[in-house]
């Protein structure tokens, strides 16, 4: 991946993280896992408030995505909204309930990953 795809995917994750955080999402963190994951660059990990939520917060994060050209590879869990992930293949979004982000601790598995900060 050039550096210019990698800024791109950069923004692209923090874009999303502010967007979860104007959906009233909480515990919002983008990770960094160049280098670290073979399968992505970022992740994105928040936890909604109620399935109608997370569903609406998919909808419009791959509305956006779709505007700025990126296209998703995969979606996941939508049905349910226990854990919804989202697949833009240099970032990958995870939107949580409560139970299933404590059960699953993405943030532990990946704990060696460079947290950004995201600017609200």
């Amino acid at each position: 991946m050039t550096s210019k795809q990698n800024t791109k995917a950069k923004q692209f994750a923090l874009g999303v993280a502010k967007l979860a955080r104007e959906r009233h999402c909480t515990d919002i963190v983008v990770m960094d896992l160049t280098g670290i994951s073979p399968a992505t660059d970022y992740f994105v990990i928040a936890t909604g408030t109620s399935d109608r939520q997370m569903r609406a917060l998919a909808d419009e994060i791959c509305q956006d995505a779709k505007k700025q050209g990126a296209q998703r590879f995969g979606r996941a869990g939508y049905e349910q909204a226990r854990w919804i992930l989202l697949d833009f293949v240099e970032v990958v979004i995870h939107i949580f309930d409560t139970e299933y982000r404590d059960y699953y601790d993405l943030e532990l598995l990946w704990g060696d990953a460079e947290r950004l900060t995201i600017d609200y």
